[in-house]
């Protein structure tokens, strides 16, 4: 993960926000590299599943055919919107605050070990916030100092080979925290609400208060009646959206995997309820099969379906795509999406007032004077079927993909090395990112073989045409073995060389990443054959 993190920021694909000022944690900048795999990543979202979809016909494996279509929606929305949700009173994660350090962490993200010092019969746990490779010497090292030992003593301590967040402990008073000196200094687990919350206007008083959205669904359901009444589409369809979300996270960490400040990538699909749990099955099956037609390994992919105790307060049933990102133990899992669905949760919430989840089937959640704790709109949010005039407030399927997740997991999938020869045949270590070539930044790289015989020219006048299809990059500086190192580590899949034979029959050689393959292509062929390669 440390050889990934350094070629983001050496390649320009990811630098962490105001770096210059220290940084801030949680919040990172794409580069040059990185914002072009982000833009392909989320075209190619859009086109595979919005603009791309033929709504006239059924898709392989799908009960029927269905329509799609996009919104682009607020970042702030009215304030009530957020506690309609649900998000206003249970949007939130638990925290452990260390009286001795006076810091603050997430419950289920400080990890650590059981350390056993057999001279004094005493078991702790000492935790650590450091990254899973390094976790074992970082617990070695803090249990040594707090038993006051030295290393020629070390085989006088016992640890666990199972590594454990704190949350799954029976108490925390063996605990050493993250950056205590002292046993028992965690304060009990409380809520802590992940939503920024901002002002509007100019007064600035409680009742200007509202949020940072900290997803785009919601924006979704409330133009639910909008997109219904202007755009004539009938059940079953979808709404998509790409945009920002933000969420108060404890303690980002692990690169971009955790971050305050992120894109998602959500589709609400609006269906029969009678049809819900099929929908769910397909769209669950299609998201993941995207993931790997875009290159992501099968053995690297696991579908999670959540347990009972674990659905959100919406959910009917929640599968997560889970992704073997390199900063998680062996045989542990990151999510990537989840396919949730909702059932008539948002809809009803927000037609008629907050839904209680404790109550089965779901009813308004009522204040003290017993009225709605939190009123709806009072929109009717409705659905009627024009062939068998039945009124129904439509079931939801929620496929909710991170772009800044995914472009994190297609980076540490396609990070590789391998030999290959350089400008003299001798065989060195190569860095490539075998990106797919629908995300590659870079879709092909043009150079003359030198800088003379008229090469620059017809390289620039190659480079000129490619431009006006795909991203493309000139380089004629060094030896051409290094210009293709370059673009190795960039993920470009094609680089296209002019040399002495193409000023003699009007042909170019062209390098594919991956393989190393070479062969010649006619010059006027050259735009046809990459575009070719690229889809």
């Amino acid at each position: 993960m440390d050889q990934i993190v350094s070629l983001c920021k050496r390649r320009g694909f990811l630098f962490q926000s105001s770096e210059i000022y220290g940084g801030i944690q949680g919040f990172w900048d794409y580069g040059p590299l990185g914002v072009e795999l982000k833009r392909n990543l989320k075209e190619a979202w859009w086109h595979d599943m919005i603009s791309g979809h033929n709504e006239l016909v059924a898709p392989a494996n799908a009960p029927g055919p269905f329509e799609m279509v996009g919104l682009d929606c607020t970042i702030i929305m009215h304030p009530q919107v957020w506690k309609c949700s649900g998000h206003y009173d249970l949007f939130h994660d638990h925290m452990v605050d260390c009286r001795e350090s006076k810091k603050r962490y997430r419950f289920d993200q400080v990890r650590g070990r059981w350390v056993e010092y057999a001279d004094r019969s005493q078991k702790i746990f000492v935790s650590t916030l450091a990254d899973i490779e390094t976790e074992l010497d970082e617990v070695r090292r803090r249990a040594m100092k707090f038993f006051r030992l030295r290393n020629k003593d070390a085989d006088k301590i016992s640890i666990s080979n199972e590594s454990l967040t704190i949350d799954r402990l029976d108490s925390t008073k063996e605990v050493l925290a993250p950056d205590a000196k002292n046993l028992d200094t965690l304060t009990e687990p409380r809520e802590f609400n992940l939503m920024f919350k901002t002002t509007l206007g100019a007064l600035g008083g409680e009742n200007d208060a509202t949020f940072l959205r900290p997803e785009t669904a919601q924006g979704i359901f409330v133009n639910f009646k909008n997109v219904l009444d202007s755009s004539r589409v009938k059940l079953p369809f979808g709404i998509g959206q790409v945009g920002k979300s933000f969420r108060n996270e404890i303690t980002p960490r692990n690169f971009t995997f955790r971050s305050r400040e992120f894109e998602q990538m959500e589709i609400e699909f609006f269906c029969h309820p009678d049809q819900s749990q099929v929908w769910y099955k397909y769209w669950r099956d299609r998201r993941m099969a995207w993931y790997t037609k875009l290159g992501l390994s099968s053995e690297s992919l696991i579908m999670r379906e959540h347990h009972q105790e674990e659905l959100a307060h919406y959910s009917v049933g929640t599968a997560d795509i889970e992704y073997a990102f390199p900063f998680l133990p062996e045989g542990e899992y990151g999510e990537l999406e989840g396919i949730a669905h909702r059932g008539d949760f948002d809809l009803r919430s927000h037609m008629e007032g907050k839904l209680n989840p404790a109550t089965r089937p779901m009813e308004v959640e009522l204040g003290e004077n017993g009225k709605a704790k939190y009123r709806g709109s009072g929109r009717d949010l409705t659905y009627r079927d024009e062939v068998t005039n039945e009124k129904f407030v439509p079931h939801v399927v929620e496929p909710s993909a991170g772009a800044d997740r995914g472009v994190l997991a297609f980076l540490c999938e396609a990070y590789s090395e391998d030999k290959a020869p350089d400008e003299k045949g001798k065989m060195q270590t190569r860095t490539v990112m075998k990106l797919h070539p629908r995300l590659a930044p870079i879709k092909a790289a043009v150079f003359p073989l030198v800088k003379k015989d008229g090469m620059p020219e017809i390289a620039r006048e190659i480079y000129g045409e490619l431009k006006k299809h795909m991203n493309v990059f000139y380089d004629e500086k060094g030896a051409v073995g290094r210009r293709y190192r370059r673009q190795d580590e960039a993920g470009t899949p094609y680089c296209v060389t002019v040399d002495t034979e193409s000023l003699n029959d009007k042909t170019v050689t062209i390098r594919d990443r991956d393989t190393l393959e070479q062969w010649r292509v006619k010059i006027d062929d050259v735009v046809t054959d990459l575009t070719s390669r690229i889809q």
